[in-house]
C-alpha cells in the first residue's frame, strides 16, 4: 500500500494518498452504511440520497475507527496560524513564517479530496442512469447538494494551497471532476482563475436547485450564497465585493436566519437550533461521552489539548466575551484554556459537540467588509458592526466612532471577525491575509512574505502524480 493513506470510500475501495488505488481493503475498517458513496450502486433516487449522505460524511470527517465527527482541524489550525489558539503542552502559537505547521500540511489536502472524490462519485453514478430513472425534480436538488459540498472542498484546498489572492497566478487547485481511478490518476493543477472559475460554477448550480429549507447539517440555497459569498470576498475581482453585497443582503433581509440576540447561548445551550445557524456539524450519538471528544481537547484537556493563546486574550481586552471564551491560565505553558465551545467545570454535551460551518455574523461581517471595499456606506458598514457586537454583549463603539478610514475599519472589521468566529471555519485567517502584507505583518511580525499564505502540497502527491506540476513558492518537495 502507498504511503500517506487517506481514505476515500468508493464502494469497498479505498483510494490512497489524493491518487493511489488500492486493494487491500481487507486491512481497512468499512465506513457505517450510510457513509458509503458508490456510484455504481447509485440506481435510483433513494439509493442516490444514500450516496449524498455518505458526502457528508466526508465533509464531517466522522471517522471511521471510533464513528466520531473529527471536524476540529477546521477550527484549530487557521486559529493556530493566526495567533489565537496553540497546542497546550507547547510554547508557541505554531505558524508558518516558523515551519512550525508544516505536519499539519496534509490535513486539508486529505479531507477536501475526499469530500470531492465522494461527491464525483455520485454525480458519475447519476449520469450514468438512463435518462429519466431520477426524475429532474429530485436528481437536481441531490446534485446540488453534492456540488456544493464539491465547491466546499476545492475552496478549501484553493484557500490553504493555492495562491488564491492572486487571480493570475498558475498556483490553483488540483480539479477533479471524476472519482479517481487508475486511469485518471495523473492531473496537472489548474491555474488560480480557473480554480475559481470551476467553485463558482459549482455554487451558481447549488444556488438555483437547492431546498429553501433543510434540516441544519445539509447544504440549502442560503448556505450556497453565504459560501459564494466567501469565495467571491477573496477573490476581489471587479464587480466581486457588489455582488458579495448582493449575495449577504439576499440572505439577510429573505432567509429564515436571524441574529442570536446573545451569541454566547449558541455555544452554550442552543447549538444548531439557534436562529442565526446556517449550516452546522451533528456530533454522532455517542460523541460527548467519547473519551477524547473535540470538548475534552479544550477542557480539562484530553491528549491533544488545544489552547487560547494571550494574543486571543490581549485582542478581547475589554470585551464581555473574553469572560466565556478564554479560561484559566496554565502556568507550566504560559496558555489559557479555550472555553468558548465548553466552560470550566462542565461535562460535554450535544450543544458542544456541535461545529460551525456558516453561521449569519458571518454574513454580516462579509457584507460590511465588501461596503468598504467597494467605497460603499462607512456608516453602513459600522452600522453592522456594532450589531454584530451589540449581540456579542458590546456597548461602548468609541474606538469604532472615532476611525475615518476605509483602511482602519478593515482593520476593526478583521478584529471583529477573529472574536466572533475564531475556531469555527477559517475565516480569522482569511480575513487577515485579505489585509494588506504591511497590515498583516503588524499583525504578525513573521508575517512578511505572501509565500507563507498558503502550506506545501504534500510530497505524496508529487510521489503520485507525474503531471501534477511544481510545488508551492517557498517549499520544496522533500518537505
Amino acid at each position: 500500500m502507498k504511503r500517506k493513506l487517506f481514505h476515500i470510500l468508493f464502494g469497498l475501495t479505498f483510494i490512497t494518498s489524493s491518487v493511489s488505488l488500492t486493494s487491500c481493503e481487507s486491512q481497512l475498517g468499512a465506513l457505517p452504511e450510510n457513509a458509503k458513496v458508490d456510484g455504481n450502486t447509485v440506481l435510483d433516487a433513494p439509493t442516490a440520497r444514500i450516496a449524498l449522505n455518505g458526502i457528508y460524511f466526508r465533509f464531517a470527517n466522522v471517522s471511521q475507527d471510533n464513528g466520531i465527527t473529527q471536524w476540529t482541524n477546521n477550527e484549530r489550525l487557521p486559529a493556530q496560524l493566526t495567533g489565537y489558539m496553540m497546542y497546550g503542552y507547547g510554547t508557541g502559537a505554531g505558524a508558518p513564517e516558523d515551519n512550525q505547521m508544516l505536519s499539519s500540511s496534509d490535513i486539508y489536502w486529505s479531507y477536501s479530496y475526499g469530500i470531492i472524490n465522494a461527491a464525483n462519485s455520485l454525480i458519475g453514478g447519476m449520469d450514468k442512469l438512463p435518462q429519466g430513472r431520477i426524475p429532474t425534480a429530485e436528481r437536481e436538488p441531490i446534485e446540488a447538494e453534492a456540488r456544493f459540498l464539491r465547491a466546499y472542498g476545492h475552496f478549501k484546498l484553493l484557500s490553504f494551497y493555492g495562491q488564491w489572492f492572486d487571480h493570475s497566478s498558475p498556483y490553483g487547485v488540483l480539479l477533479r471532476y471524476e472519482a479517481v481511478t487508475i486511469g485518471n490518476i495523473p492531473k496537472a493543477r489548474s491555474s488560480v482563475a480557473e480554480s475559481y472559475t470551476s467553485i463558482l460554477q459549482d455554487l451558481d448550480y447549488a444556488i438555483l436547485h437547492c431546498p429553501a429549507q433543510h434540516e441544519k447539517y445539509y447544504a440549502t440555497v442560503w448556505a450556497a450564497r453565504a459560501l459564494k459569498a466567501r469565495v467571491l470576498m477573496c477573490r476581489g475581482q471587479a464587480g466581486d465585493y457588489a455582488e458579495v453585497i448582493k449575495l449577504t443582503e439576499a440572505i439577510i433581509n429573505n432567509s429564515p436566519y436571524r441574529l442570536e440576540p446573545l451569541a454566547k447561548d449558541i455555544f452554550r445551550t442552543k447549538g444548531a437550533s439557534s436562529p442565526e445557524v446556517i449550516l452546522s456539524i451533528a456530533p454522532q450519538p455517542n460523541q460527548p461521552a467519547y473519551a477524547y471528544s473535540r470538548s475534552r481537547q479544550f477542557y480539562p484537556g484530553a491528549s491533544a489539548l488545544y489552547c487560547a493563546t494571550q494574543g486571543l486574550r490581549d485582542l478581547l481586552t475589554a470585551d464581555p466575551r473574553q469572560d466565556w471564551m478564554v479560561g484559566s491560565f496554565r502556568k507550566n505553558y504560559a496558555n489559557y484554556f479555550f472555553t468558548k465551545y465548553i466552560a470550566e467545570g462542565t461535562v460535554p454535551t450535544v450543544v458542544s459537540e456541535t461545529y460551525y460551518a456558516i453561521r449569519l455574523t458571518e454574513v454580516h461581517l462579509l457584507k460590511a467588509e465588501a461596503l468598504l471595499r467597494n467605497n460603499g456606506s462607512i456608516t453602513e458598514a459600522k452600522a453592522i458592526l456594532k450589531e454584530i457586537g451589540t449581540h456579542n454583549g458590546l456597548s461602548d463603539f468609541s474606538k469604532l466612532d472615532a476611525l475615518t478610514s476605509r483602511e482602519d475599519i478593515l482593520k476593526y472589521n478583521y478584529q471583529e471577525t477573529s472574536k466572533s468566529l475564531v475556531a469555527e471555519d477559517g475565516q480569522e485567517w482569511l480575513c487577515l491575509l485579505r489585509l494588506p502584507l504591511a497590515t498583516v505583518t503588524s499583525i504578525r511580525p513573521k508575517l512578511t512574505n505572501i509565500q507563507q499564505y498558503i502550506l506545501p502540497v504534500p510530497k505524496s502527491e508529487f510521489a503520485d502524480n507525474s503531471k501534477f506540476g511544481e510545488q508551492n513558492p517557498g517549499y520544496n518537495i522533500d518537505l
